[in-house]
């Protein structure tokens, strides 16, 4: 007997009892099924985290102020000032991987007042133009301010899709005045609406300036300078601190060096945001500032570094390895049902081939050879797992859109989930139907036609 008759054969078999053939298909459709619909909603889910990690700047970062020990006691990041402007210049000037920089001055406390409207941003940052290209902001109306308002501490500002609604009611805030700290910034842009990251954090409830105007304006000039400067009081209205003659880069002393605490505290700035050339240069432009950072702030091969460095890398790397092992996770669980499955069919085959005992029996008299009907109960498993795989594809992805449907989760088909469903799916028949085949294919044919 050729192969076409033996599957031929075998279709037959499975036509004559349709009910029982359904049945065994049932665990591995729903095998299957869990499979592509957990496998479209791991990569759907991955997607919406790069997706939120490149709105966040791919291939940027942001440096932050270091540790600090002080007479044996260690305190956090951020808990000192070791940041300077000029340290921005020369990472821009001496890193060849870094494309653009940013310096970050922050105040997290300033309210926003307009007409009779007042707001307390969840982000109020001082910046450079250089910021927007590197968090990939985009206009919805008006402009960036530019680097000569930085260099004249100009009151203006760009606000976000969140601002616009809780201070402006929704209107076009352009050229709009609002206070902040009793200083009034003009609005010239208003930013395309970004949504919450990945951290659920509102990224529209923003408002950006000038980081001199912020330093100069809005955080002020801090006490604890041993460097004189000379200053000119403003006395246009509105105007609380010096805004022009402060020199903005003075130079340390022997005495500052030795000691810390003593620092002209209105010098430093909060972060550096940073941009490398590629997002694949991350890591060599993350060496670079490590190298020059630690040279201009004279740290010997003993010393910590008094700085951080978190790039858009870190969060890729560690949000690729908590959705790895999460997708892992679901299809470990979802196999366990194919595994389940494969048991039923191998059950249920059992149960044919003693069913079928005088057939087979009835067939070997007739000079069907063991391999004819080893090849006949395999064949006859492959097909339902196959036909089980198909239709279990078809629901995963149907369950899947369901979801997208009912739960707003963000999904991903995945051609490599259907080709791997149609081989695990003829696997587990080959698997758990060989067995059955095998017992069917040694029975003794005189045996088998005396059965009852």
């Amino acid at each position: 007997m050729n192969t076409f008759d033996t599957v031929v054969m075998a279709l037959i078999s499975l036509k004559r009892n349709p009910t029982r053939t359904m049945l065994t298909m049932l665990g591995i459709i729903i095998g299957i099924g869990a499979v592509i619909t957990m496998m479209e909603i791991g990569a759907g889910s991955s997607t919406a985290i790069r997706t939120t990690i490149e709105r966040m700047g791919a291939g940027s970062g942001i440096i932050y102020p270091g540790v600090r020990r002080v007479a044996g006691i260690r305190s956090g990041t951020n808990s000192w000032a070791s940041l300077l402007p000029a340290d921005a210049e020369a990472i821009l000037r001496e890193c060849p991987n870094v494309s653009l920089i940013s310096p970050i001055v922050r105040s997290s406390t300033a309210q926003a007042i307009f007409g009779s409207e007042n707001w307390i941003p969840n982000q109020m940052y001082g910046v450079s133009p250089s910021f927007f290209a590197i968090r990939d902001w985009q206009l919805e109306e008006g402009r960036f301010f530019g680097e000569r308002e930085v260099d004249i501490n100009a009151r203006v500002c760009v606000v976000g899709a969140t601002i616009v609604k809780e201070l402006f009611g929704g209107i076009s805030p352009l050229d709009c005045e609002l206070r902040i700290n009793n200083t009034t910034f003009r609005v010239v842009g208003v930013l395309k609406s970004k949504g919450a990251n990945m951290m659920g954090v509102d990224e529209d409830d923003v408002i950006l300036m000038p980081w001199t105007t912020m330093r100069m304006r809005i955080t002020g000039l801090r006490s604890g300078s041993a460097t004189s400067t000379t200053s000119t009081l403003s006395t246009r209205p509105g105007e609380r601190y010096p805004v022009s003659g402060v020199a903005f880069y003075p130079e340390q002393d022997s005495s500052m060096r030795e000691d810390k605490l003593v620092i002209p505290k209105f010098t430093y700035i909060d972060h550096i945001a940073f941009a490398a050339i590629s997002p694949e240069k991350i890591d060599e432009a993350t060496a670079e500032i490590t190298a020059l950072l630690r040279e201009r702030h004279e740290l010997v091969a003993a010393q910590d570094d008094d700085f951080r460095i978190r790039s858009a890398s870190d969060f890729m790397k560690m949000m690729d390895k908590t959705s790895t092992l999460m997708n892992n996770l679901l299809l470990g669980v979802a196999l366990l049902s194919l595994v389940v499955g494969g048991v039923g069919i191998m059950n249920i085959m059992l149960v044919s081939v003693t069913e079928r005992t005088r057939e087979i029996g009835l067939r070997m008299a007739v000079g069907a050879r063991s391999r004819d009907i080893l090849k006949q109960f395999l064949i006859e498993a492959v097909v339902i797992c196959l036909l089980g795989g198909f239709i279990g594809i078809a629901v995963g992805h149907g369950t899947a859109e369901l979801i997208e449907h009912q739960l707003h989760w963000p999904i991903e088909s995945s051609p490599e989930a259907v080709v791997a469903a149609f081989l695990v799916s003829a696997g587990i028949g080959m698997i758990f139907g060989f067995y059955p085949a095998w017992k069917a294919s040694k029975l003794d044919p005189i045996e088998a036609l005396r059965y009852e």
